[in-house]
């Protein structure tokens, strides 16, 4: 039995429908030479990592490491490159398995391989139990937001610019900058919230500051919390250059041990993502506590679109982007919202903004693309611009989406405090 070339094991999990060729180093093509896609397998690592890992996980490692490539790929913004891929999915089948065990016996005659992990690859989520780091613990959330935020506070401004604002932007229209669409965010959410000069609110998973300063410049009286010391660094520092320091404080605390309660308004902008679906009843309790009566909350967060949809991520974010993350559909964080004994106000689905957004981050990656290879390294460049593509195209297809719940304490007398029309409508106008 002659051995299987790369070509023909490509075969037997997908038809050539002329779109894609790829060429492979043992001299094997699959796919027509004019195919406006083009992939070169650089070694046998690639397919060493994708018969340990036959998912995103043994995908990713292959292209981190440069052993997967394409002439048509742009390492800081692979989204076009990405896009063609998911339009050959239909073209996808399952192996016949005496196709099967033949490659498998090819590889084997080659020797059995588990190549090393990519060294920035984070630990799995066994290993990080078994280190006692038990997902939405205290010490685990520690552990797992640090492993995210406190990578180089100069590596996150190259692609999220000055405002240094790590969730959706909010336009007006696609042309609008990423500095004008942060800004527009960061006041839709005070508005949103109806916060005015002398009140209290806390700002949960706070980020680098950008809410605390655009709050504080409002005259509100402002706390920011988060696990990543460097974002508390950043933030203190940008605080003190802004002479805010009356109006706004940034710690690096976790959101339940904050002591202070009765802020007329609480905000949580891309940190739900952090909690752990099981948790959400616990976090929105925590929230309804730390508020007055008749205070309002703002939650921000990535979705899923169904509540059928697994509620964890797949091994490749799970490793290198969000260990332990977990979204939600908007009806079931819904619900959580609601049996805490709050009542939703109002609910705004923002997923075509974040997609823009994301496109603004890959354009400043790919711009200042030297300058972060020389930062981080390039598997780590490679690995933002890899991360950022695909979350862009995910909400341009529908495949996640992102909420914003605007919620208020009831008190004893009711809820009909706030009023009748949505009152950020007239706030955004001015």
């Amino acid at each position: 039995m002659s051995d299987m070339t790369v070509a023909d094991m490509i075969g037997l999990f997908a038809d050539d429908t002329g779109q894609v060729s790829i060429r492979a180093f043992d001299g094997s093509q699959f796919g027509p030479d004019d195919a406006p896609l083009h992939l070169v397998v650089k070694n046998s690592r690639a397919i060493y990592y994708l018969v340990d890992h036959p998912n995103d996980l043994g995908l990713s490692r292959a292209y981190l490491q440069g052993d997967i490539a394409s002439p048509e790929l742009v390492p800081g913004d692979p989204y076009e490159v990405f896009k063609q891929l998911v339009a050959l999915k239909g073209s996808l089948h399952r192996p016949h398995p005496i196709g099967l065990a033949k490659a498998l016996a090819t590889i084997a005659k080659h020797g059995v391989r588990r190549p090393a992990a990519p060294a920035i690859e984070g630990p799995s989520r066994l290993r990080r139990i078994t280190e006692g780091l038990l997902p939405h613990t205290k010490a685990g959330d520690a552990a797992t937001v640090s492993y995210h935020y406190d990578q180089s506070n100069e590596f996150y401004r190259l692609f999220l610019g000055p405002s240094m604002t790590y969730t959706c932007a909010v336009f007006n229209t696609p042309d609008d900058t990423l500095e004008q669409a942060e800004e527009r965010k960061l006041n839709l959410v005070l508005d949103k919230l109806g916060v005015k000069a002398g009140d209290r609110m806390l700002d949960i998973g706070c980020g680098w500051g950008s809410m605390e300063i655009m709050a504080a410049r409002r005259g509100i009286h402002v706390l920011g919390v988060t696990l990543a010391q460097e974002q508390v660094e950043w933030a203190q520092d940008w605080i003190k250059r802004e002479d805010l320091e009356d109006l706004a404080e940034v710690r690096l605390m976790d959101y339940r041990d904050v002591p202070e309660t009765d802020f007329d308004a609480i905000c949580s902008l891309g940190m739900m993502e952090h909690v752990g679906f099981r948790h959400y009843p616990s976090y929105f309790k925590e929230i309804l506590d730390k508020l007055k009566p008749n205070g309002i909350l703002l939650n921000h967060q990535i979705t899923r679109t169904k509540s059928t949809d697994g509620k964890t991520a797949g091994q490749f974010i799970d490793r290198y982007i969000f260990p332990d993350g977990e979204l939600a559909s908007p009806g079931e964080i819904e619900t959580a919202i609601q049996d805490t004994g709050f009542e939703i106000i109002n609910q705004e689905n923002l997923r075509q903004h974040y997609a823009l957004t994301l496109h603004r981050w890959n354009n400043n990656l790919q711009e200042h693309w030297h300058e972060a290879v020389a930062m981080v390294g390039e598997p780590k460049a490679r690995l933002w611009g890899l991360y950022i593509a695909g979350s862009a195209l995910n909400f341009e297809l529908n495949n996640i989406q992102i909420h914003q719940f605007l919620c208020v304490k009831p008190d004893t007398a009711g809820t009909d405090t706030y009023p009748l029309r949505p009152w950020w409508m007239r706030a955004a106008k001015r």
